[in-house]
């Protein structure tokens, strides 16, 4: 148009993007899946309740059942009136999956099992023998090598051999093999027999 005709042009106006429907929920089902594998470590910051900004949510309930979807602040209520708490589960599904549990008590469970496995640092144990260690030493030590692997540490066994022994290391070998023979029960063969100097070892991983 020309100047005389009063017109300003400007930037054309944008659409307003029209929103979609719901996407269906497709990732895992988390109907029947205990809370702590829906949830994961507690050191993943969760948001709970308050915490849980957007809305509308897709809610379980504490038995797994599946709610549908509903507006946030209806979810809170549901926790709520059974005392609990409203756990954010799958904050990338569109809309998120929330989850109603004992949110203290879940914390309190994972926090126990965490330092429940810590507790357990694995050691490697020994045990001494020689070629010619008698019937009911050998007998000993395979009582406390079966201890160790069943308290899940593993075993070193070491055959020694001093002096003249050397020139009979069959002897030793056939040591070695009656004590991994009987704790195969307990112990799976982690490295073979090997010899080391002066002295044949092996070493045992507690069976799982």
């Amino acid at each position: 148009m020309g100047a005389g005709s009063g017109v300003v042009r400007g930037r054309p106006t944008r659409r307003a993007k029209r929103a979609g429907p719901l996407r269906p929920f497709i990732g895992h089902s988390l109907s029947s899946v205990p809370e702590e594998d829906v949830i994961g470590p507690i050191e993943r910051g969760l948001r709970v309740n308050e915490q849980i900004r957007i809305s509308p949510v897709r809610v379980i309930n504490a038995e797994g059942a599946m709610l549908g979807v509903m507006p946030t602040n209806k979810a809170l209520e549901a926790a709520r009136e059974v005392g609990m708490d409203l756990v954010e589960v799958a904050p990338n599904e569109r809309p998120p999956v929330c989850k109603i549990i004992d949110y203290g008590k879940f914390k309190y469970t994972q926090k126990k099992r965490l330092t429940k496995q810590k507790q357990h640092q694995v050691q490697i144990k020994e045990i001494r023998v020689r070629p010619k260690t008698g019937d009911h030493d050998i007998e000993v030590k395979v009582k406390r090598a079966r201890e160790f692997l069943e308290g899940k540490d593993k075993v070193l066994v070491n055959v020694l051999f001093r002096g003249r022994e050397l020139a009979h290391i069959d002897e030793g070998r056939r040591v070695m093999d009656e004590v991994l023979h009987a704790l195969e029960e307990v112990g799976k063969l982690e490295k073979t027999p090997s010899m080391e100097g002066r002295r044949m070892t092996a070493i045992l991983a507690p069976r799982a």
